[in-house]
């Protein structure tokens, strides 16, 4: 190679996977910088309410990878100086009739078999969890493995813990090939930065940098709205949504879709979601999305008709066709690496997401198996569809 190296890898994205990638990718004894055309969790990662979930996911690949997230982020947690609200709080799923109470159910049943704590409660019971709940459910499932951080605090943690040198305010412009095709490094708008590997952790805008690297990966941005009401002392302990709020995360429909999620945090509001819909980077309020929001809220606390709503706002979540995200290598492009297409999970499976990267960086074993994360598998088939 001509140029001088700058690092041993460049990653692209100040967000929460990005400051995850950065921390293992040190830790395994890389010197890494980080770019980002913004502030550090500028994107998504600050519009999202810092969900670590394991209750949403059917056992597969994605579940092996929030249960490795999961153990990473109570590890992150208890190091030094790495305060992030950090809440193993719980979750609790809840149905209002009995048909949906048995769907989830046999949901949990298969989870069970993956290692997701699951605990059946009754409709008696529910109330000991949350007593402020809507009386007349048919009942629900806890789950203890379940927790919370405060999303920008907590990538401004990791990013720091990296140690990493950021170049925030730069924006990439190109992915640095070599006349083989291999990656060398990124242009920026404030000039290049040469490295072997660079990782794209662009969220929704992962796509974009892809292509700018010559390849296709159709990360799609899919909106969603929070609602963030006045401070309160804690009245909902746990996370608690509704059974469909599963059904909605699969679906593929880009229309506007809800399912109320209602958590308190240690700050005092409490926020409420969520909110899905494919209508690019459109950042405008909608009416019918909030309105839905605070409905669905309210059917699940009604105390929280008397309480006043200071303010909302949208978010991009980066949707990929098959709902995995895309992670590792791409041999498309040899020393260009993915983590990007997390949808709504990103902040929960930043650390598994990281520790793959930093593995694959370094040449070792991953710890799971990357094959359902690969990120050429829309070129063979035909996973781009709308």
């Amino acid at each position: 190679m001509a140029k001088r190296l700058t690092c041993d890898a460049v990653v692209v994205g100040a967000g929460m996977v990005g400051a995850a990638c950065a921390l293992y990718a040190a830790r395994a004894g890389l010197d890494v910088r980080v770019v980002d055309r913004g502030p550090v969790a500028g994107g998504t990662t600050g519009a999202g309410e810092g969900n670590l979930l394991v209750s949403d996911k059917e056992p597969g690949p994605e579940l092996e990878l929030a249960l490795l997230s999961a153990r990473l982020w109570a590890e992150l947690a208890e190091e030094p100086g790495t305060a992030m609200e950090y809440e193993p709080k719980g979750g609790l799923v809840v149905a209002s009739t009995p048909g949906a109470l048995a769907a989830l159910r046999d949901f949990t049943a298969g989870q069970r078999t993956a290692g997701v704590t699951a605990v059946p409660v009754g409709a008696d019971r529910l109330r000991e969890l949350e007593p402020h709940l809507a009386p007349g459910m048919a009942g629900g499932v806890h789950y203890p493995q379940d927790a919370q951080v405060m999303p920008a605090l907590a990538a401004a943690r990791l990013l720091r813990a990296s140690g990493a040198r950021t170049h925030l305010g730069h924006t990439v412009t190109g992915v640095l090939r070599t006349a083989d095709g291999a990656v060398y490094g990124v242009r920026t708008d404030r000039g290049d930065i040469h490295a072997p590997a660079v990782v794209n952790a662009a969220g929704p805008w992962g796509g974009e940098l892809a292509a700018l690297a010559g390849v296709r990966l159709p990360v799609l941005p899919r909106r969603g709205f929070v609602l963030v009401t006045e401070p309160l002392p804690r009245m909902v302990r746990h996370k608690v949504y509704a059974a469909d709020y599963v059904a909605d995360v699969a679906s593929d429909s880009a229309a506007l879709r809800t399912s109320p999620v209602v958590e308190g945090t240690a700050a005092g509001p409490v926020l409420i979601g969520a909110t899905r819909e494919r209508v690019g980077f459109d950042r405008s309020l909608s009416l019918p999305a909030v309105r839905a929001l605070a409905a669905g809220a309210i059917a699940l606390f009604p105390f929280l008709e008397r309480i006043r709503a200071l303010r909302t706002y949208a978010g991009f979540r980066p949707y990929l066709p098959d709902h995995l995200p895309a992670i590792g290598p791409d041999p498309r492009a040899p020393g260009l690496f993915h983590a990007c297409g997390h949808e709504g999970a990103g902040i929960g499976l930043a650390p598994g997401t990281g520790r793959l990267i930093a593995q694959a960086l370094t040449g070792g074993a991953p710890e799971l198996d990357p094959v359902p994360f690969r990120p050429e598998r829309f070129d063979t088939d035909g996973g781009d569809a709308p």
